[in-house]
Parts: structure tokens; C-alpha cells; sequence
């Protein structure tokens, strides 16, 4: 298949996609995969049409009248286990819960090629500074990375993780799940093939830890490589029940690999962002109930565009405290309350606080939100 140049656009015949909106409103399960393709194209009335389609979609898998979210905060591994770091990680850590936040995400690897269980005693250092703290940690890279170090295989390694305190896992470093993509976003011989992201992701869902699934549009993949991607992750699902949502995030053009800092020149447009976020909705249904935005990469009229064509999660606020801040490409990106409250009430809701795993925050965790006419207006 042939990659497309960066970011291009490639709106499809407004007859086919006309044709395949009246397959979704007949039988979303139905539909075939040049029908999905022809939807990821959608433009115009059209592409206004397949919103409203997947908003609907969203009403009917998810509190209708509810955007939820997550106190979190993020840590770059790199930082908290560097052996000079000027801040504990304990410190760290017991700032994010003064915070409120009940949950940590950190993601990256462990500098250096030492053997060892670093990455488990940097689990077990969280859960012991916060046995009430969840931990959302180590992509599948990273999961890999671990077990080798230890020699050990990737289903051991996971199950001495779960007992030291990691609750869940994201589902990042997925990008498009297809090798020819991955060959072409990496430098020669880095990409993690496919078979090894699936093998992970299957082998974290079977020791116990749910994650995220991920998508990662918007560069030199096609439509056909998005539905495969999107049919490949609602059989995991199917398989394992493992993923409780699915992220659909952009690649911005400042954080393309250097080799592809030629071609990286533009940035997705509104239009695909729409088609694939109420794509993503509807091709999930029966598979993965919660689709969130990474607010991070959107403006903030686009998130408010696709939080109405399918989108129910705004993710997290990703608190920033006074120490170490750094936290990776979302180092100072931060929602505040009266953020999550304002953009709840644009798209017509309420905003409602979550644990990570979508259930109710711990007694006594639930953060303050505002409460004036525009938010119960809401109601």
C-alpha cells in the first residue's frame, strides 16, 4: 500500500459517503471496511451528518448528559528515576494526591541498560507512598524493556507489576497498527513490529491489568490502515475486555521523529479530525464503550467539536505541582476545574469526575467543581 504525504487531506466522493452514512443508520456492525474508508472522508453536510450519527452513538453507550474526567498527574520515568534527581519520588507523589489527584500516569523507559527490577521498585516506591494512588504506567516498549532486564518473559514480568502495585497500563506506542507505518515513522530497525504491541497488550489484559487503546492519525497512514487498526483493536477487546477506552490523538507535526522533520510540515486538518473521532465511535460499538480526546493536541474549538460527534471523556487535568514539574511533550498543560466546568457546559453537559477505570472516585476524592447557573443549566 502507499503511504500518503504528511497530513494530506483526502475527502471521498460524496456519493460513497452518502451510501455508507445510509449503512451506519441501518446497521453500524454491518458496514464493510470500503464504507468506513469512504465515512474517514466525509465533508460538508456529510461530515455533519456522521457526527450527529456518532453523538447519537455516544447518548446510547455512555450518560448521555455527562463529559467525564480524571484528576491525574503525569511523571516522565526518565525524571523520577534518575539517581540525581533533586525530588523523591515519595515527594512527588504525595504532592499529586495533596493535589487530588487519584491518579499517576507515567510512561517512558528507564534510562541506561542496567539489569535489574528497576522498573518494579519504582511501582512498588508509588504504592507505598499512595496505597490509594492508581498507577497507570509503562507502555509496552517499556513492559519489554522490563522483562528483559530481568530476564524474564513478558507474562512473569506483568504479574510480579500487578503485585507491586501497577493497576493499569496505557495502551500507547500503538501509532497505527500496521508495520509499514511503524517502519516509516521510526528510524531503520527501532519500530516495535505489531505482533509484539498485540502480544503485550494481550499478555497485560491476561494478568489482570486493563489499558487504553490508542490511535495515532494524522501523518503518512491511510484510511484502509485506520479501519484495519480500529478492526484490530475491537478484536482484543472482543478477546480480552481488557481496554476500558480508546484515545484517538493526533501526530502533531513538532513531535514527528526527526528523520520526517522535512516531510512533517503540516498539521492534520479540522475536517479528518471530526471523521476520524465519530469514525472511531461507531466502529466501537459493542467494543470499547468510552472515547477520549487528547485535549493536549487539539485547539480548543476542535475538542469542543469532537466532545459533540462521539467523544464522552475529556481525559485528564494533569495537575502540575511545585515540584519537578516535567512531565514530556504535555510538561504545562494543565485543566483546572473551571476549565473541565466550561467546556462541559458548551457541548451541553455536566462534568463529572471519574476513576481511571470509569468507575467512582474513592470517598473523600472528589474534587470541587463549580456550581453556578451555566453548570446546572446543563442538567
Amino acid at each position: 500500500m502507499v503511504l500518503r504525504a504528511w497530513a494530506s487531506d483526502r475527502p471521498a466522493p460524496v456519493e460513497s459517503v452518502r451510501s455508507a452514512l445510509a449503512a451506519v443508520r441501518a446497521d453500524a456492525a454491518s458496514v464493510t471496511d470500503a464504507e468506513w474508508v469512504a465515512l474517514l472522508g466525509a465533508d460538508g453536510d456529510e461530515l455533519l451528518e456522521l457526527c450527529a450519527v456518532a453523538d447519537a452513538a455516544r447518548r446510547d453507550v455512555t450518560d448521555p448528559d455527562v463529559m467525564t474526567f480524571v484528576v491525574n498527574r503525569n511523571f516522565d520515568t526518565a525524571v523520577v528515576a534518575a539517581d540525581d534527581s533533586a525530588v523523591s519520588i515519595e515527594a512527588l507523589v504525595a504532592e499529586a494526591w495533596s493535589l487530588g489527584a487519584t491518579e499517576i500516569c507515567m510512561q517512558g523507559a528507564v534510562p541506561g541498560d542496567d539489569r535489574g527490577d528497576v522498573y518494579l521498585r519504582i511501582i512498588e516506591r508509588i504504592h507505598a507512598a499512595s496505597p490509594d494512588m492508581h498507577l497507570h504506567a509503562f507502555r509496552p516498549p517499556e513492559i519489554r524493556d522490563g522483562a528483559e532486564r530481568m530476564n524474564l518473559d513478558v507474562p512473569e514480568f506483568l504479574e510480579l507489576a500487578r503485585n507491586a502495585g501497577l493497576g493499569s497500563v496505557p495502551g500507547t506506542a500503538a501509532q497505527i497498527l500496521d508495520d509499514e507505518v511503524r517502519a516509516a515513522l521510526h528510524p531503520a530497525g527501532a519500530p516495535q513490529p505489531v505482533a509484539e504491541w498485540v502480544e503485550t497488550i494481550r499478555a497485560a489484559h491476561r494478568a489482570g491489568l486493563f489499558s487504553t487503546a490508542t490511535l495515532l492519525y494524522g501523518h503518512v497512514e491511510t484510511p484502509e490502515q485506520v479501519v484495519a487498526h480500529l478492526r484490530l483493536l475491537a478484536s482484543i477487546a472482543d478477546e480480552t475486555r481488557g481496554f476500558h477506552e480508546l484515545i484517538v490523538m493526533p501526530l502533531l507535526p513538532e513531535n514527528a521523529p526527526p528523520h520526517l522533520a522535512d516531510a512533517a510540515t503540516d498539521s492534520v486538518g479540522v475536517r479528518e479530525t471530526r471523521a476520524v473521532h465519530a469514525v472511531a465511535r461507531l466502529m466501537m460499538l459493542g467494543h470499547i464503550d468510552h472515547i477520549q480526546v487528547a485535549w493536549t493536541k487539539l485547539d480548543r474549538d476542535v475538542v469542543l467539536d469532537v466532545l459533540a460527534g462521539g467523544a464522552d471523556d475529556i481525559g485528564g487535568l494533569l495537575l502540575d505541582g511545585e515540584l519537578s514539574p516535567e512531565s514530556g511533550q504535555e510538561a504545562g498543560r494543565t485543566l483546572s476545574v473551571d476549565d473541565i466546568a466550561e467546556i462541559a457546559h458548551e457541548v451541553g453537559r455536566l462534568p463529572r469526575q471519574r476513576r481511571t477505570d470509569y468507575g467512582e472516585p474513592p470517598q473523600g476524592r472528589r474534587i470541587a467543581l463549580p456550581q453556578n447557573e451555566n453548570a446546572r443549566a446543563c442538567g
